[in-house]
Parts: C-alpha cells; sequence; structure tokens
C-alpha cells in the first residue's frame, strides 16, 4: 500500500529516507554522496512521484519503490 510521505510527521519522513539512502546497495557511483544530499535527492523525487513510500503488511516493511514498478492496479 502507498503511504502519502504529505501524511508523516516531517521528523518520522527524515528518518525513514535518512534510513533507506544508508542501506546497503544504495551506493551512488564512484563519488562520495553527503547523506543530506541523498535525502534532498530522495525527497525531490517524492514530491514528484518518480517514487513511493510503500508499506507491505504482510512484512510490516517500509521501502521506496519507483512508481513505475507499481502496477496500476495497487
Amino acid at each position: 500500500m502507498i503511504i502519502p510521505f504529505e501524511q508523516l510527521d516531517s521528523s518520522t519522513l527524515q528518518n525513514l529516507l535518512e534510513e533507506y539512502a544508508t542501506r546497503e546497495g544504495t551506493e551512488y557511483g564512484e563519488c562520495e554522496v553527503e547523506l543530506k544530499e541523498k535525502v534532498a535527492s530522495l525527497r525531490r523525487q517524492l514530491q514528484s512521484k518518480e517514487i513511493v513510500i510503500w508499506f507491505e503488511p504482510d512484512e510490516e516493511s517500509v521501502n521506496l519503490v519507483l512508481s513505475e514498478d507499481l502496477s496500476t492496479d495497487v
């Protein structure tokens, strides 16, 4: 289920973005990118609807996913 980012408390959203940006496998290439920049990029992608916050109730997990990867019947 999609969770609208606007409905999250600002500190909750910030924590979610920071946690996602620091996950293993979220490298940004050869050059180091500051956490602040990674979070800002994720926030812009949320605002432009390129990505969404996805909650998986069965697993009780939250992830950021590309909007285009979701089927239209979600």
